[in-house]
């Protein structure tokens, strides 16, 4: 949720960069990439990643062209020309697909680029569905020009992704905002290292917060590790394709999945309500109402995969002011929290929390000494079967499996010292929270240093004037403390499906080197499968 600085450069720091023409395919259809590069050819890969990487499709000596960077680019997307194009074959297993191309005779360090994309797969409705975040990758992209975080109110999916959001060399911990600490260490409240890192190597500052290397790669490599198989798309499948949820017994979300469209919503609302369950392994999880729309940018590879979703629009902080739904006949569809007024839909309502209750935990100077882990309240709820967790235990210290961003909801306790809902959140009165850790909202000159905030306001004011009414002091302090929270819930009540929300974007990094975190993930996938 916070402004970054601008990236250094937008575009073109690699002398070759590519897209693909649609984010998601189903089999049969025809990938295009869209490439421009300033050598003559180019080769190019194509696998599947998961625990193991898949070769699936490879070419050699593409002939190439420069084309520019349009002005606009971040807005309308870039319009070139598809360079290559091949088909999904029968074979292709659902998954995401990395793209690596390597221009010829570019210096080395500068010669490859990356983008990416998902295969669908006829539904097998024993597996569950992971709903990739395309539509935050997309907000935190600043490449050729603004991103929805330095002064952009609209972004385009027909331009290449960041350096570094696909794919990158695995680091220790330097690439984290919310970089875990060990013993005798002091954190990294000012983001020093994670800012000298991507200096050093050229990426934007979303590779700390968005894209497929942080969360969901961690996630599905995991998962395939340990014999867990699933189907994938993207965010905008769920407004773009009708019925994807039927009759799936489990949908995931996973790291940061922040942006929602109306449409995306009711379709996860509905299958809740239908009786599918749906668990998110994110933080700052559903903030964000967005308008998915055409863009002018038409270059796919033929009419009929055209994408009438090809941008993506929130004016954010200035939506209650700015945005020009508010004078049509359907203000509530206003580019602003889920949680605003003016929407009236929070995001609570579904997910039990919400980051207006919590946002940050160990960033800046929000929790900055935190554990970095939810402390344990009820350990005999079937979320902790198996860890060997009891009361007051901390889950997922180690790795920092609770930060960067965070959600949270009203807490008071019972007669016993256990948490229940304090209510007045909008989150359902079915609901049990099993764990949590303090976490807060951040005003001007509490976010790290190497992050350039809003200006005139932090999160914490805009909370408190949007949700609370005004910037009193009262007001202030209902919006400053929260909590990063986890919880199990029934929004349409007990005999329909049941909402899973551990709310941290970081918890995958927990997977790999944790039992308890692995553990947990385990109890979800398989109570639901």
């Amino acid at each position: 949720m916070t402004q970054h600085l601008p990236p250094e450069p937008l575009a073109f720091y690699d002398d070759i960069e590519a897209y693909c023409g649609r984010l998601s395919y189903a089999v049969g259809d025809t990938v295009s990439l869209h490439v421009s590069s300033h050598h003559g050819l180019f080769d190019v890969q194509v696998e599947r990643q998961g625990n193991d990487i898949e070769s699936v499709w490879q070419a050699s000596t593409i002939a190439s062209r420069f084309h520019p960077v349009p002005n606009g680019a971040d807005a309308n997307g870039c319009s070139w020309p598809a360079a290559v194009s091949f088909p999904v074959e029968e074979n292709w297993r659902s998954g995401f697909y990395l793209v690596t191309l390597k221009a010829h005779d570019a210096p080395p360090g500068h010669d490859i680029a990356h983008c990416g994309f998902v295969v669908r797969s006829a539904p097998d409705l024993n597996r569950p569905l992971l709903v990739l975040a395309t539509n935050t990758w997309n907000a935190y992209n600043n490449w050729g020009g603004c991103s929805l975080y330095t002064g952009g109110h609209t972004v385009s999916f027909r331009r290449p992704f960041g350096r570094g959001m696909l794919h990158r060399p695995e680091v220790d911990r330097d690439d984290r905002k919310a970089r875990p600490t060990r013993w005798g260490e002091e954190a990294d409240v000012d983001g020093d290292r994670f800012q000298e890192y991507r200096l050093t190597n050229g990426y934007p500052p979303a590779i700390g917060s968005a894209g497929w290397f942080n969360y969901e790669r961690r996630f599905v490599s995991w998962a395939e590790s340990n014999g867990y198989q699933f189907d994938f798309a993207i965010s905008s499948d769920l407004e773009e394709l009708p019925g994807l949820l039927d009759r799936r017994s489990l949908v995931l979300s996973v790291g940061h999945d922040e942006y929602w469209s109306a449409s995306q919503r009711k379709a996860i609302e509905e299958h809740v309500a239908n009786g599918g369950n749906w668990a998110t392994f994110s933080g700052n999880t559903m903030f964000w109402q967005v308008r998915l729309e055409p863009s002018p940018d038409d270059s796919t590879s033929s009419p009929e995969q055209a994408d009438p979703l090809a941008s993506m629009t929130c004016y954010k902080y200035k939506a209650h002011t700015n945005d020009p739904v508010l004078k049509s006949d359907r203000p509530e569809l206003m580019s602003g929290m889920w949680a605003d007024p003016i929407v009236g839909h929070p995001e609570t309502s579904i997910l039990g929390a919400g980051s207006a209750y919590g946002l940050y935990h160990r960033f800046g100077k929000s929790v900055a000494r935190g554990s970095g882990a939810f402390t344990v309240y009820r350990d005999d709820h079937w979320l902790f079967a198996g860890t060997g967790l009891r009361y007051g235990d901390l889950l997922g210290a180690h790795d920092g499996a609770v930060g960067y961003e965070t959600v949270g909801c009203r807490i008071q306790f019972d007669q016993f010292q256990l948490p229940i809902r304090a209510g007045g959140d909008g989150s359902p009165e079915d609901m049990e929270i099993v764990a949590f850790v303090p976490s807060s909202n951040l005003t001007v000159g509490e976010y790290p240093a190497s992050i350039s905030a809003l200006n005139d306001q932090g999160d914490l004011e805009f909370i408190a004037s949007r949700i609370y009414g005004d910037l009193s002091a009262e007001s202030r302090s209902k919006a400053r403390h929260g909590n990063a929270v986890m919880l199990t819930c029934w929004p349409y009540g007990k005999t329909k499906g049941q909402v899973v929300t551990i709310g941290t974007t970081d918890w995958a990094f927990g997977l790999a080197n944790d039992p308890a975190v692995a553990q947990v993930t385990k109890n979800v996938l398989d109570r639901f499968t």
